[in-house]
């Protein structure tokens, strides 16, 4: 339990009171990454639910997009921030990770934020305008597969680094953790009913974190903090822009 609650400690700004989690429950907190996102899938249906019977489309377009961000204050843009500044910088592996260590934020890492932003914003209206209902399953599937993909890619990886705290999690990766996150996308696509394209998604998913793990592997020699947040944010885009193509091949 105290684990599950590390798991939300991480991904979230939810309150948890004075829960302070130790090295070990930190350690065994990535397990518990795809049940956090089941959980913020869940809260994010009732936002999508409200926003689409309250909101105006570029309102409600404007607050699926930047909602998932306040959840987490924003903790995997800055790992997708600093990995864009850390990938493009033309540097050798070690001072890549140098780069990404680095508090401060870069150009590479302000343009990889706004495109996100803008790609993300235009998805939700997209979907939006052909098929609202569909964002009831594209934003809550979009949060569970960020955080199942960060779980896989765990799985797939080494850590970069010598010494920090991202190493525990990579020492203490399981096969139960990564099965879980393998197996919830296909859960819950398969409870969306807009097969069979649907199911294609779980599979794209899984794909992306492999070959995510294989482009971080090529380029840092391994995996870190910062590319677990991104390998997130890029899942969360995958999934609106696969949602676009399905409608728009259903139409």
């Amino acid at each position: 339990m105290r684990a599950f609650l590390a798991a939300l400690s991480l991904l979230s700004c939810l309150p948890l009171g004075r829960f302070a989690p130790t090295e070990k429950e930190l350690a065994r907190a990535p397990f518990y990454f795809p049940l956090a996102g089941l959980l913020f899938a869940v809260l994010f249906w009732g936002i999508t639910r409200g926003c689409l019977v309250f909101l105006p489309p570029f309102l409600a377009g404007a607050v699926l997009t930047l909602a998932p961000e306040a959840l987490t204050k924003g903790f995997h843009l800055d790992g997708l921030a600093d990995t864009a500044d850390g990938f493009w910088s033309g540097r050798d592996r070690s001072r890549k990770l140098e780069i990404m260590h680095d508090s401060h934020i870069g150009t590479m890492g302000v343009l990889a934020i706004a495109s996100l932003f803008l790609l993300k914003f235009a998805a939700v209206l997209s979907i939006l305008s052909a098929a609202p209902l569909a964002l009831l399953w594209a934003v809550p599937l979009m949060i569970l597969n960020g955080r199942c993909a960060m779980a896989q890619h765990i799985f797939f990886s080494r850590y970069a680094r010598k010494e920090g705290l991202g190493k525990l999690m990579f020492e203490h990766k399981t096969v139960s953790g990564f099965l879980l996150a393998l197996a919830l996308p296909f859960l819950c696509a398969a409870c969306a009913g807009l097969r069979p394209g649907v199911l294609l998604l779980p599979l794209l998913l899984l794909g992306w974190s492999f070959a995510w793990s294989l482009i971080t592997k090529r380029v840092l020699g391994g995996a870190t903090g910062d590319t677990i947040g991104a390998c997130e944010e890029l899942a969360e885009l995958l999934t609106l822009l696969f949602f676009v193509i399905l409608i728009d091949f259903r139409a």
